[in-house]
């Protein structure tokens, strides 16, 4: 039997430490491409907006990468859309793919308030995908969404 030498043992560890990082690389990948829209929340959108596509822009969605705790997850809503008489935002949704209830929260908005801004905090049963969209008083839709990773489930 050869005898195990210093260059085996540092070869073998080497690779079992690229092994791991290219693991962990992996696991921090987002979870899907933008485009990809399950088709549960496909149907949600359908019932709040009908045929009207959802554009990316005008929204900055900021919320945590990790949710220590699934039952209170930061989420803030902003909008650079003008909030005058004839053009405002009108409404803001909060969606989560994979909660019970996908469609979280609608808040209704008067041209009055100024600015289209929103902090709340929501439960969220697993990792998912968190969206935030926005309707204008001219009907356009304008979305944004993030992935959040979630520690200790909060809907159970």
């Amino acid at each position: 039997m050869a005898a195990f030498t210093r260059r085996a043992f540092l070869q073998w560890s080497g690779l079992t430490c690229l092994l791991f990082t290219t693991r962990r690389l992996f696991a921090l990948a987002p979870l899907r491409s933008r485009g990809d829209v399950p088709w549960k929340v496909q149907q949600v959108l359908k019932q709040l907006f009908g045929d009207r596509p959802v554009q990316e822009g005008h929204v900055q969605l900021d919320v945590p990468t990790v949710a220590a705790d699934g039952r209170v997850v930061p989420v803030m809503v902003e909008s650079d859309l003008p909030m005058t008489a004839n053009a405002y935002v009108k409404a803001i949704h909060v969606l989560v793919d994979n909660n019970p209830d996908i469609h979280i929260a609608e808040f209704r908005l008067t041209p009055e308030i100024g600015q289209a801004f929103l902090s709340t905090r929501i439960k969220m049963r697993m990792t998912s995908p968190v969206r935030a969209i926005i309707e204008t008083s001219d009907g356009a839709v304008w979305g944004a969404a993030a992935d959040v990773r979630v520690t200790v489930n909060g809907c159970g």
